[in-house]
């Protein structure tokens, strides 16, 4: 038979566009309009309601950007509604926009309850589901003038330099009456439009579903939908009711929405996103039972529970009911690449430590759709956190190599493994379109092994979550001839199926790098730096204040610590830490690192003043997990303590034509008239550290305009162009101190200048460097060169708690796409019996390559570099302008466990003050491959003293850790400080006295809990 001689396609798409959508709400009333306007910081709900109204009218522009209007509708239902469903739509701008990117707001009562998000796809107020006629209606709602980013240049970014000209128009505010019939056959179109469309064209349910969808079109009266929609839906019912194959690939759907906790917005409009999101979710489990959502990020219910605690009891409720499932059990969705390990492992503590309290609930999965890549540290620190299951789906993001699984095993560095899905259909915001279902099936990597895998829904990034319209489409897909089947269950249910079936899955080894945003490593170089100075700022504090407590009763600051804690955690959410965020959110970072270093400082100089009493006595602080000469680690001992040790040699300074030369006996260092550094001879080794004619220390510029992304990318083509700044203004010999010689170089290029200086101390094979720049260079790449003259196949990166070996060279596309990588406080590179160490003090991105490419003979030296700026202008157009100070340094003749000892030093300088006397460690530990990260009080406030420590060299250590109290007892817990049997069986201890002995292997963090014995 012949086909139709049209197109059927256009014909489903222009009823359902021009007729069946906008005959949903098929009689509408307007309502009478009134605003108060807000220029500055939003107010609770109680002062905006009582706020002074003017009369507004449908078509007025309002908002300037990040500005509040409260507007009050109010109006009647009159009689014709009588016995509909009647709801107020509120259209405030929207311009069929995705929610959570422009203006929203939240609707409240007359007496200021929340009722539910005004967003995009959920523009309505529920007023009555049969309505009496005659009802009086007054809604309020909360708009936030969020200005709408796409990519371009713009000084929206920032309250500060936004213009005040009004964003958005009241387009649309009147009650309206919702057509039951005509609305589900929307629906129903919908669903097997969209099913028919992804089904081949040989399939006969393709052809049964569009000849079904003809005869629907042929009995629907245009003239009189609400007539005849009834009909029409007739003629559809016979194959939506057609089941699913019994070989259906499973989806379980999971309700969602992804909330930035800042981004192209700052906190203080996450919290009020949160609560319209929140809100929209706990309105819609009343309405549709089934709905699950899941919601990571305690800081979220944190936000909730303090500035909008209506909704948090609502929240509560669905909570206990089953409805709402926190999730991921941290703080927030954080960055892993740059957080320290101690942070990782307070983003689980902080995060269980809520969900348990407020709720009584420790998720068992790690959330993290949205993560720029996965530390290898993640898997051990997960499962010693009582986790098993790990969820996300960016590395789909992969620019080059596609990832080869969705439900696998993931293996961390230290052989611990987390059963982990990716999700097929590559969103965590899904419709649940007949696009994206199909493309989950076709996409999915396990067929023939595994028959399930996992979708959240909703609305997300800017929030807005789920819809009614996605939970109908959830009930129409439930088991559905040429779809998957699905079925809403909580992400628990679908992991436990999912492991049940397919225990034997692939493993995935190693870090889980991305191969798309490499930019972040260094964009906004203030977060780096205030990251990692705060990291260690907390530790000094924990140490030195547990240290008092112990020894002196000096009441220990839990509250206070917690709180910093929290802070810190916030700022290490995946689009703040990372720099790719709008200018507001880093301006306010910034303020916060300040604030917390100085809360910070008043904490640790008072555990000192109470460890060390009073007194004029120098004394040098420890807080390293090494020893300093003659300072013990985590320990006070007298000075001088400088380093160097009393009887080094003095460095000799030596000035001619070809530079200045410093000597300290051990390496000997020639600057050349350029300021690079053009020669070190390791006179310990006898060996030349640089290549001939390869000068170290130098900077250079590249430019730095990527395909997409600005702040997130860097691409591979930035190399082809590079500027090596080898010009000086200045440069100076500082030998007054012959203890430690310096040479101070002074370069302008551009509208940037650059200070900096070398140092040699005495008794040292490490040169240390210290850049300032006062940089204004725009959408530049900023790198610091030492190449280095061993034969590298690999190098090493320390990541939190270990390290891990990536390749020098390119031999794959894999090894290829890892051209900018992540390191902590130093990365190594080496051959055997002689490797070279980079140490920095507060950046993160790094690259390592061979020599160009050409005609070689011979051993091939390595280069090191170090990424110190950037110059994105998306989404901060001003990013990084301004003063920068970077502290690094080359150890020369190092391995692993040098490297390990001068990242720490390098991170935590000695601190010097005067009191009463000296002050022996808490704890030592006897092995120096066993490292100290944490010593603080438990956390349950018993007293008890919790020692982390971990295997830093990626072999087999056994240690003793001698306690300089006494020992009532001392026992292996899990991260969250609690006894766990399966955990101490990973670390067996024996005590003995006040020394506890425990075996590790590679790369295992072990947590002790140590009780002292009290009189």
């Amino acid at each position: 038979m012949h086909r139709s001689l049209s197109n059927l396609t256009q014909r489903i798409d222009r009823v359902l566009l021009e007729r069946l959508i906008p005959a949903i709400y098929r009689d509408v009333e307007p309502v009478t309009v009134e605003a108060a306007h807000l220029p500055g910081e939003p107010v609770p709900a109680d002062v905006g309601l009582a706020l002074p109204y003017a009369p507004f009218a449908v078509g007025q522009f309002w908002g300037p950007a990040w500005s509040t209007t409260w507007f009050r509708f109010t109006g009647e239902v009159p009689e014709r509604m009588r016995g509909g469903r009647v709801e107020l739509i509120v259209d405030l701008g929207f311009e069929r926009a995705g929610p959570g990117f422009r203006s929203e707001g939240l609707a409240y009562t007359a007496d200021g309850t929340p009722i539910k998000g005004i967003e995009p796809r959920t523009a309505y107020v529920p007023v009555a589901r049969e309505a009496a006629g005659g009802e009086r209606v007054e809604v309020y709602v909360e708009a936030a003038a969020n200005p709408r980013f796409d990519g371009t240049v713009t000084q929206l970014g920032d309250r500060e330099t936004a213009p005040d000209t009004p964003l958005y128009r009241l387009d649309r505010a009147e009650l309206a009456l919702r057509d039951e019939e005509v609305y589900a056959l929307v629906l129903d179109v919908q669903v097997l439009h969209q099913l028919a469309l992804e089904l081949a064209v040989t399939d006969p349910r393709h052809h049964e579903i569009r000849r079904a969808l003809e005869l629907m079109l042929d009995e629907l009266d245009l003239g009189d939908l609400t007539g005849s929609a009834p009909a029409a839906r007739k003629r559809l019912a016979g194959v939506l009711a057609s089941p699913a194959a019994p070989s259906a690939h499973r989806v379980t759907a999971v309700g969602h929405a992804h909330i930035d906790s800042a981004w192209l917005w700052p906190v203080r409009e996450t919290i009020r996103k949160c609560s319209r999101t929140f809100s929209n979710v706990v309105a819609l489990a009343d309405e549709y039972p089934e709905l699950v959502f899941a919601c990571s990020s305690a800081q979220q219910y944190a936000w909730l529970r303090e500035h909008h605690p209506q909704v948090y009891r609502r929240v509560a409720e669905k909570v206990a009911s089953g409805q709402f499932l926190p999730v991921g059990g941290m703080w927030v969705e954080s960055d892993t690449n740059m957080p320290g390990g101690e942070a990782l492992v307070r983003q689980f503590t902080q995060g269980k430590r809520f969900f348990a309290a407020e709720f009584g609930i420790e998720p068992r999965e790690v959330w993290l759709p949205d993560s720029f890549g996965y530390s290898g540290s993640l898997p051990q620190l997960a499962r010693l956190a009582g986790f098993r299951w790990f969820l996300s789906q960016k590395m789909s993001w992969n620019q080059t190599n596609r990832f080869p699984h969705h439900t696998f095993w993931w293996e961390g560095i230290d052989g611990s493994r987390v059963f982990t899905h990716f999700p097929p259909a590559e969103t965590y915001s899904s419709e649940l379109s007949g696009r994206e279902l199909a493309f989950g099936v076709a996409n999915f990597t396990e067929h023939g092994r595994s028959t399930v895998s996992l979708l959240p829904f909703g609305y997300g990034n800017g929030g807005g979550g789920p819809t009614r319209e996605m939970l109908e489409i959830a009930r129409r897909v439930a088991d559905l001839e040429g779809s998957p089947r699905l079925a809403i269950r909580t992400p628990a249910e679908f992991f436990a199926e999912a492991e049940h079936e397919y225990p034997d899955a692939p493993v995935w080894n190693g870090e889980m790098y991305l191969e798309y945003h490499r930019g972040t490593y260094t964009s906004q170089s203030a977060m780096k730096r205030g990251n990692r100075h705060t990291e260690h700022l907390l530790r000094e504090a924990e140490l030195w204040c547990a240290t008092a407590a112990s020894r002196t009763g000096h009441e220990y600051p839990y509250d206070e610590l917690d709180a910093i804690w929290q802070e810190t955690l916030l700022l290490q959410f995946h689009d703040i830490l990372p720099g790719s965020s709008i200018a507001w959110v880093h301006r306010e970072a910034r303020q916060t690192y300040a604030r917390l270093a100085d809360r910070l400082e008043t904490l640790i100089d008072a555990a000192l003043a109470a460890l060390t009493g009073p007194g004029s006595v120098p004394l040098v602080a420890n807080a390293a997990p090494h020893p300093r000469p003659g300072v013990p680690a985590l320990g006070i001992a007298p000075a001088p303590a400088d380093g160097t040790g009393p009887d080094a040699p003095a460095v000799s300074v030596r000035t001619g034509p070809d530079g200045t030369v410093l000597d300290n006996g051990l390496l000997r260092v020639r600057i050349a008239t350029d300021g690079t550094v053009a020669a070190i001879r390791d006179l310990v080794a006898d060996r030349e550290v640089l290549p001939a004619g390869a000068p170290a220390n130098v900077l250079q510029l590249h430019p730095d305009l990527p395909n997409k992304f600005d702040a997130w990318d860097v691409d591979e083509f930035y190399r082809n162009r590079r500027h090596d700044l080898t010009e000086v203004t200045e440069l100076t010999v500082q030998a007054d101190d012959p203890r430690c010689v310096r040479v101070r170089i002074s370069r302008a290029d551009r509208d940037s200048a650059y200070v900096q200086t070398v140092s040699l101390a005495a008794g040292e094979r490490v040169l240390r460097f210290e850049t300032e720049v006062d940089w204004h260079e725009r959408e530049t790449f900023l790198k610091v060169a030492f190449p280095v003259d061993v034969q590298a196949t690999h190098s090493s990166s320390e990541i939190q708690f270990g390290h891990l070996q990536r390749p020098t060279h390119t031999n794959t596309s894999w090894d290829a796409a890892r051209f900018e990588i992540c390191a902590h406080r130093w990365l190594h590179v080496g051959e055997p019996g002689y490797g070279v160490a980079l140490v920095n003090d507060g950046t993160y991105g790094h690259d390592v390559t061979r020599r160009p490419p050409g005609d070689a003979q011979g051993a091939q030296p390595t280069t090191v570099r170090l990424s110190l700026l950037r110059g994105p202008r998306y989404p901060d157009p001003d990013t990084d302008r301004g003063a920068h100070r970077f502290g690094y340094a080359l150890v020369c003749g190092a391995e692993i466990e040098d490297a390990v000892r001068e990242g720490y030093r390098a991170n935590l300088p000695a601190r010097r003050r005067t009191g009463g006397h000296p002050v022996d460690p808490l704890i030592e530990v006897s092995d120096p491959a066993v490292v100290v990260e944490a010593v603080k009080l438990a956390d349950d406030r018993s007293g008890d003293v919790i020692v982390r420590l971990y295997e830093s060299l990626g072999g087999r250590a056994r240690a003793r850790l001698r306690a300089s109290f006494g020992l009532a007892a001392a026992r292996v817990v899990d991260l969250l400080e609690r006894a766990d049997e399966s955990v101490a069986a990973l670390a067996p201890v024996t005590v003995e006295g006040d020394a506890v002995d425990l075996a590790l292997t590679p790369f295992q963090v072990v947590t002790l809990r140590l009780t002292p014995a009290r009189a």
